[in-house]
Parts: C-alpha cells; structure tokens; sequence
C-alpha cells in the first residue's frame, strides 16, 4: 500500500481508503463480517476509515469494527440529517449529533469532522450568511477543533459547481467529492480539485465506481434495455466495454486504479462489504497507476459525455427494475 499526503493536513493516508456506507448492516451480512472487513483493511495497509450519521447504522457497525483494533488509522465523520426532523441552524443540536456520532464510534475524538451536502441548500441549508458560506456550524467547527474534539474539518459534497465556492473560502482541511470524478464522470476536474488544490485541501474521492455503475459490466441493460440511459451515455458505455474486452482488466479495477493514477487525489474510498472485496480492491490499487497511453484512451471515452445529460439518474440504476416517470430522474441523489 502507498500513502499521500492529506494536503495540509499532514496526514499520511492510504491510497485507499475504507468507506463507511457499506459497512451497515443493509448492505453487509452483520457485525462479524463488518468487522472483518474493516480489520481486513487494516492488515492490509489501509489506514483512513469515513462515515457519516445518515449511512444508515454505519457509525455503529463501525464502533463494534474498530473497538480494540490495535492497527493505525485515521477517523472521518460528518454532520448531516439526524434527527429528523433536522435542523442545521441548531449549534446545540448538532453538537449533540456530533457527541451522539462518538458514542456510536466509541471514541473521544475524531481526526476530521464534515459538513456533509453543505452545496446542497435545498437538502440541508446550514448558512445563514450565504455570501460568506457562514452559519452556527462553522462556529460549533471552531469550537470542537479549540477543545481537542475534532484534529481538522472539512467538507463532503456531491456538485461540481457550488462547492468550489465553499472550498474558495479557506475555511477547511479537505474536501470529500463523491459521484464527480471517474472513468466517466469527471466534472470535479473543472472547478472542484482545482479549487480544493489552491487552497492546499486533501482531496478525498468518494463513489469512484459511481456506486455500482462502474463497479461490472451490465453488458444486457447497456446493448438492449435501461430505457433510461440517454444515447450518448450508451454510446460511451458501450466504447468503454470495448476497451475492457481490448485490455482484458475487470471494470473495477480500470476504476480505482484511473482515480489514484491522479497525483492530486490524496485517498479514494471504496465501498466494499466483506473482507474478499477488501482484498480484490486492495489487489487492484496495488497494481499502481495505469500507463499514460490507456489514461489518454480513457479520456477519450470520458470526452463522448462531458457533462451528464439532462434527466440522466444521479445513480445509475443498473441492476435494478425499470421505472419510468417524474422524479425518477433524480432517484438516488443525496
């Protein structure tokens, strides 16, 4: 395993990073193989762990995975949506979703707290000077950083173009970009990582197989079905497969080794849910940056799309039954 730096931070993470989703309990078969995962990582070099309060009972999961783990490692969680109903102007409230989130984890401390979906107002309005990008979480962040609570503070976000504006203040230590950067979807390149660079940031990314999108082939949906998929997005699809058949690399792999092929990205989280995904993604990253000649054969495939076509599903729904109809569109984002 290799490790950056964390920007300046100073931290020295792994390449890869353990993300907190898909330790919860939907998506893993319980607490002994959670934990299996995540000590799996571990043994196997990865030291960055991230979460949040709203992936499900994940910040659980992970109190019981990490609880007497000997192995180095450095804690993210954010603060987002519990309780419900949520109010992101309540500095109380949510110092008491921050003291509840090290309960769960079982810690006194964390290396780094987010404000998660701080560019999404319409999700979660947490400034009340929005000029500034200044509201009573920024206060509660200078406070729990003045009392050893939390070491850096950051932000996870999901836009391509209102986050660099929060980045543009200078306020935080890193910055979290999810669904914005991979094989095929690469608008954080344009304002995001750049933003996040001037401002001497960690860039963390997250989703780099767009949640399952990117993560096998769905060879059926892309050639005859998925009335979904807009023409263009099926089109590079199906140049993309190309490739994979050319090159003979699972899709996974071409995934995670394309975002860590990026020297500015300090640590790309993976969503895996047991210790043998562990060990494939870990397998795969160690095999370092992909050679100059496929990134460029990459960036052409990426260049068919460069923007998402409109009604496009935040989510690719791959896998899944087909729906038609409003809001369908939108099904997944957050």
């Amino acid at each position: 395993m290799q490790y950056r730096t964390l920007g300046k931070t100073g931290l020295q993470v792994s390449e890869l990073g353990m993300g907190g989703l898909f330790v919860a309990s939907r998506f893993s078969t319980g607490q002994e193989d959670a934990r299996r995962a995540v000590q799996r990582a571990f043994e196997l070099g990865v030291n960055f762990v991230d979460t949040a309060p709203t992936y499900l009972d994940s910040e659980t999961m992970l109190g019981h995975a990490l609880e007497g783990t000997t192995h180095p490692y450095y804690l993210c969680t954010k603060l987002s949506g519990k309780p419900d109903p949520f109010n992101p102007q309540d500095k109380a409230g949510l110092r008491r979703l921050f003291e509840d989130s090290l309960q769960l984890l079982k810690r006194d401390s964390v290396d780094i707290l987010m404000i998660h979906e701080p560019d999404r107002p319409g999700q979660y309005d947490w400034f009340s000077d929005h000029e500034r990008f200044h509201g009573p979480v920024c206060e509660l962040l200078d406070e729990l950083k003045a009392e050893g609570l939390v070491r850096f503070t950051g932000l996870g976000g999901t836009t391509a173009y209102e986050l660099p504006h929060i980045i543009n203040t200078g306020m935080y230590d890193v910055v979290l970009t999810a669904f914005n950067y991979s094989l095929l979807w690469q608008e954080a390149l344009l304002e995001v990582i750049p933003a996040a660079k001037k401002q001497g940031m960690g860039i963390i990314v997250g989703s780099p197989l767009q949640q399952g999108a990117l993560a096998r082939r769905f060879d059926d949906e892309v050639n005859y079905g998925a009335r979904w998929l807009a023409a263009p997005r099926r089109a590079q699809y199906k140049r993309l497969y190309a490739l994979l058949d050319e090159i003979d690399m699972p899709l996974a792999e071409l995934g995670l080794r394309f975002v860590v092929s990026n020297p500015d990205i300090s640590t790309v989280l993976m969503g895996a849910r047991s210790a043998a995904e562990v060990e494939a993604n870990v397998a795969a990253v160690e095999k370092g940056p992909l050679p100059a000649d496929l990134l460029a054969r990459i960036q052409e495939i990426a260049a068919m799309v460069p923007f998402r076509p409109f009604e496009e599903p935040f989510s690719l729904p791959f896998g899944r039954p087909e729906r038609v109809g409003p809001g369908w569109a939108n099904a997944g984002r957050g």
